[in-house]
């Protein structure tokens, strides 16, 4: 398949948290297999599309961050295996929400009877499902007001529960559907129930 962008617009954001491609006039949107090739073309790098369109190539995190979220995923990992009632995702991994935006978690979460319903061929690609329990890791690059509106997203197209975890305000916001959000200062575990049955995760290493 060949996709040829027309004139895009490229920009970033003023703290260059990440670069923006609008396509050009000629074409509007990606259709979900021409978005997948991208994505394959450029395996290197870490791509968003909003529900307009707009494709969204996300900074690289430091050292420091990428040991916060190898950390988070292991320990969350190490409770879904035990708990074996759904299947857990990584960073890399992206979802086709209901709004028609693709989404990439830094850690993810759907119950095992949701992720059986999905045919095995639209696994394979950014299978058409908002994950029931979602995780945005701050790095020092995102502007919270941004991740925030990633979490509302998540929150408006099905996911049960969310954690924002803020390593550079010390907090962990927590999202939940039809409920104000709930913010912690600097606790040092946060639970997963009731949906994530059992789960208390050590934030020591992720927040600090």
């Amino acid at each position: 398949m060949e996709t040829v962008l027309t004139r895009p617009q490229v920009s970033t954001s003023s703290d260059l948290e990440a670069l923006v491609i609008r396509l050009g006039p000629l074409k509007s949107h990606f259709s979900d297999d021409e978005f997948f090739e991208f994505c394959i073309l450029n395996g290197d790098l870490r791509i968003e599309m909003t529900k307009e369109g707009e494709m969204i190539i996300m900074m690289p995190v430091g050292s420091e961050g990428g040991h916060r979220n190898f950390t988070l995923t292991s320990r969350f990992g190490a409770w879904a295996e035990a708990d074996a009632t759904g299947v857990g995702f990584d960073s890399s991994t992206g979802f086709t929400l209901p709004n028609g935006a693709k989404r990439a978690p830094d850690l993810s979460w759907i119950r095992l009877e949701r992720w059986d319903a999905i045919p095995k061929k639209k696994r394979k690609k950014f299978a058409p499902i908002c994950p029931d329990f979602v995780v945005e890791l701050r790095s020092e690059t995102d502007r919270l007001s941004a991740v925030q509106e990633k979490m509302e997203e998540y929150i408006e197209n099905g996911a049960q529960l969310g954690w924002l975890i803020d390593p550079i305000e010390k907090k962990v916001h927590i999202y939940r559907p039809n409920v104000e959000v709930e913010i912690l200062f600097h606790p040092e575990t946060v639970s997963g129930e009731p949906l994530l049955k059992g789960l208390a995760l050590d934030l020591k290493g992720i927040l600090d």
